[in-house]
């Protein structure tokens, strides 16, 4: 049966929120919806979606699920569930929001749905890394998108000044939202830049989630990140097209005990083929999520002085 059969179905024969949760799971499994931006089942991704539909919390007492749907709530849950199981849409671009660091984000398709396990380190506080008690002054979020790193980053270190930098106007104007939504405009600041171009100064942190899908990996994506712009997820045949010109620029900008924060996912390994010389340290995550390194600036003195030297 077509989905827009099974659809109409559902809106003349359900009649409880239960009941649609229960059909999306099903058709999530039927369609192999893909669960990779922000829940990791699909039953919290059904119940979500359910409950935005019909402008409910969705941590609801069980004794809600069996209320009923009159026929226009339950044609907008159909029509909701509809462009998440058919047209594969994430689910944050369908709820205009992303939670990071226990915090909501707006987002649509002008910027990935953030997830980066950047976050635990974060609100770790970058230990040990970072000595502990230690207050940065400057922090530089580079390829900043919706601005989530950065502005958890102003949450966590409440003195900082945070630079949020993007090569993308669209992604910035979300940025600014997050901003204003955050209320964190007075030592947070969104501006164009590709790569380090509009960088003053050194930062005590630099942390980046830049683009850095292989080739292989792009033509494999699953149909959900194609809604995602591409510029913030291609990144070359090997994935460290613009992370290589990031390393060879990055020292200029640390002070001399700064922490340069940079993820690299699935592209870990050329990373480390291509970068022997460097000192990469890899994080483990308690809640998941790979290919993270942490770079000092002392580390990346090695490379300033094979460029000084043509080495």
């Amino acid at each position: 049966m077509k989905f827009d059969q099974l659809a109409q179905e559902a809106i003349n024969e359900l009649s409880t929120l239960q009941d649609f949760v229960r059909w999306a799971v099903s058709r999530m499994a039927e369609h192999e919806v893909y669960h990779g931006h922000g829940a990791d089942n699909p039953w919290d991704e059904a119940l979500y979606l359910v409950a935005h539909a019909l402008n409910l919390p969705w941590q609801l007492a069980d004794n809600w699920r069996s209320s009923k749907l009159t026929r226009s709530e339950r044609e907008r849950v159909i029509d909701l569930l509809g462009q998440r199981i058919h047209e594969k849409v994430p689910t944050p671009y369908l709820t205009g929001e992303a939670w990071f660091c226990g915090k909501p984000y707006l987002v649509d398709e002008r910027v990935l749905v953030p997830r980066s396990p950047i976050g635990e380190l974060i609100q770790a506080r970058f230990s040990p890394w970072l000595p502990e008690g230690a207050e940065p002054a400057r922090i530089l979020d580079l390829c900043t998108g919706s601005g989530c790193i950065g502005i958890a980053c102003a949450h966590e270190f409440g003195d900082a000044q945070v630079e949020l930098l993007d090569i993308s106007f669209e992604a910035l104007e979300v940025a600014e939202a997050n901003i204003g939504l955050h209320v964190v405009d007075d030592r947070v600041f969104a501006l164009q830049s590709d790569l380090f171009s509009a960088a003053s100064g050194r930062y005590d942190i630099i942390v980046s989630n830049p683009p850095y899908v292989d080739a292989d990996d792009m033509a494999e994506l699953p149909k959900e990140y194609r809604h995602e712009p591409e510029l913030a997820l291609a990144a070359g045949e090997d994935g460290l097209d613009l992370v290589r010109i990031m390393l060879a620029e990055a020292r200029e900008y640390l002070t001399d005990d700064g922490i340069f924060i940079l993820e690299v996912g699935n592209s870990f390994p050329a990373l480390q083929a291509a970068y022997p010389q460097l000192a990469f340290e890899w994080p483990e995550f308690e809640h998941g999520g790979h290919g993270v390194c942490v770079l000092r600036a002392s580390d990346l003195d090695v490379l300033t002085e094979e460029l000084t030297t043509g080495a």
